[in-house]
This record gives structure tokens, C-alpha cells and sequence, in this order.
């Protein structure tokens, strides 16, 4: 998808969560947000807080920020008290699968509306969800990369946290490109915790160790991608090996613009957009406005020929 098809769809998003807003009056029913986030010191993170607090900051929203550092019970502790402070809606990024679903039931329990982003617990549902389209974008990363390597070879997949609806999601569109490709062999498989290039590189590092002929790695975090593009060039391997990650992150985006890494492209999702959309969604859900209950941005494939755009302006 090239840059006009992405503001055509960033700008239908925002005309949809203008629509919600208008719905919603404007704000009215709604002074404070509770943003919980699983890890800010992930950039895919920071740009939907961008989008949150940007956006609410012009209705006059505040937004009160709490960071899980990628830990459950540290996150429904957080929840707990913003509830004590008095939020009028909670925009929930889960920071795991495990007791994911508390943190929704404690806050619908004392009636205040819930957005969840990213992530689905399982089981609690919020009154909506807003995640980027990720099965099929997953497919169209591991495509390419199976396509510059001539379609075939041995393949790795690093995971994200194990369970998360990301997760799953792009392992699911990833497998179709794999299946599509019978000279691609999945010779291994490994799951993150926390998404980062320190994990990416211990265990593309401990992958190309047991494989050291493997042709392509996919990433499902660029954070994991680009740990893993380091591995792949401390191991002598960056002629051989193509990496694909996900998400956009800005940091993965100039790095795709430099294109001097085994790392070649990601899927681009619209985060701060998706920070919007969030808070259209509390105001409306907050002023009894129906809302879907599914709201899935798509995102864009990224090559070294088109991240500039993004480095400019993330969406």
C-alpha cells in the first residue's frame, strides 16, 4: 500500500472517530481517561500514548499515565487506583495474558467504560477493542521476506508473549505465507516476554547457533527483529540471512530508511490514530453512543524505499 492509499485510510479513521466524538457531545460525560500501558520504554507503546494524550489534550481531557514495565499484577495494581482517582473511562493495553481479564472486570464493576487496545483479554471483553489488522499484514511481511529469498530455505519465527492477541494473530498470517511455500522449511520457534531487541538477539543468536544456515527470521515486534538483524551481523551472516519485523516503531523505520541491516521491512500500524480512535470510543461509549465491537486499523507495509514518509510523519 504506498503513501496515498495510507492517508486515505488514516483519514477514514479519523473521520469515523469524528463521527463517534460528535456522538459522544464533544468531551461531555468524560474528564479523565486512565491509560494503562504494559511498557513505555517500547516505542509501539509511546506512540499510542502520543495519540491519547494529544487528542484528549485538545477536548481538555486529562490523562492519567500508569506503565506495568510488562508485569500483571503490578498492572491490576495500577488499575485499582486510578479507579480510586476517579477516571470516567479506562483505556486498557493488557501488559500479558495472565489475569489479563481483571483489570476489565474491576472496571466495569463500578460502571466506567472500557477500551481495549492491542490486546483482547480473554473472556472480558471491554465495550470495545482496537487493534491493528494483523493477520493479514503478518502474511504480506513474511511473503516478502519468503520472496527475496526466492522462496525457500529455512525460516525462524520469533514470537512475541505467548497468548497476547498479537501474537497469535501474526503467527496465523505469517504460517499462511509459510504454507503457501513448500521449499520454506520452519525449522524453529521461540516466545518472548517483553518484545525486545535484547531477546531478539539472544535468541536469533541461540537459533543460528543450533541452524546456521537459516535464510529467513521473522520478528513479530520490530524491537525483536532488530535484536535479531544484530545477531544475524555478529555472526557473519548478513549476506544470508533476511529479517522482517512489525509494528512501525521509529526507531525500525529509520533504521529501514539507512537499509545497512539484514532487517528489510515491517508492517507499519496507524498507533497514534489508534490513540485517537481510543478516546472517541470512551466518549462515546460514555455518552451511551454505540460503538463497534471490534475496531481494526490496517497496516501498511514498510521497505526500505518507503519508510521515510513515516520518519516524518508517524500516523
Amino acid at each position: 500500500m504506498n503513501f496515498i492509499k495510507k492517508s486515505m485510510l488514516v483519514a477514514a479513521i479519523l473521520a469515523t472517530t469524528a463521527g463517534i466524538a460528535s456522538a459522544g457531545g464533544h468531551g461531555l460525560g468524560i474528564k479523565k481517561i486512565g491509560l494503562a500501558v504494559p511498557n513505555l520504554q517500547a516505542d509501539f507503546f509511546n506512540q499510542i500514548k502520543l495519540g491519547v494524550e494529544g487528542y484528549a489534550g485538545k477536548l481538555g481531557i486529562e490523562v492519567i499515565v500508569v506503565d506495568a514495565k510488562n508485569d500483571t499484577a503490578t498492572q491490576v495494581s495500577q488499575v485499582q487506583d486510578l479507579i480510586t482517582q476517579g477516571i470516567d473511562a479506562f483505556i486498557y493495553i493488557p501488559a500479558g495474558a495472565a489475569a489479563a481479564a481483571v483489570p476489565t472486570r474491576l472496571a466495569r464493576a463500578e460502571g466506567i467504560p472500557v477500551i481495549n487496545v492491542d490486546r483482547e483479554p480473554a473472556g472480558a471483553p471491554g465495550d470495545t477493542v482496537i487493534y491493528g489488522e494483523n493477520v493479514v499484514s503478518a502474511y504480506q511481511v513474511c511473503d516478502h521476506i519468503i520472496g527475496l529469498a526466492d522462496g525457500k530455505g529455512k525460516m525462524v519465527v520469533i514470537h512475541g508473549q505467548k497468548g497476547t492477541t498479537p501474537e497469535v494473530q501474526r503467527f496465523e498470517g505469517c504460517k499462511m505465507a509459510i504454507d503457501e511455500n513448500p521449499g520454506v522449511e520452519l525449522v524453529a520457534q521461540q516466545w518472548s516476554q517483553q518484545w525486545s531487541p535484547d531477546e531478539g538477539f539472544q535468541i536469533a543468536q541461540n537459533m543460528l547457533q543450533a541452524n546456521p544456515d537459516i535464510r529467513i527470521i521473522f520478528g513479530q515486534a520490530d524491537g525483536l527483529a532488530m535484536g535479531a538483524a544484530k545477531a544475524v551481523e555478529v555472526a557473519g551472516l548478513a549476506d544470508q540471512v533476511i529479517v522482517g519485523g512489525y509494528d512501525g516503531d521509529g526507531a525500525a523505520l529509520e533504521s529501514l530508511v539507512a537499509c545497512d541491516t539484514p532487517f528489510i521491512v515491517t508492517a507499519t500500524q496507524s498507533t497514534q490514530a489508534m490513540g485517537v480512535l481510543a478516546v472517541n470510543s470512551a466518549i462515546a461509549v460514555a455518552n451511551d453512543a454505540s460503538v463497534p465491537a471490534r475496531q481494526i486499523p490496517n497496516a501498511v507495509l514498510t521497505t526500505c524505499d518507503d519508510a521515510a514518509q513515516f520518519v516524518e510523519k508517524h500516523p
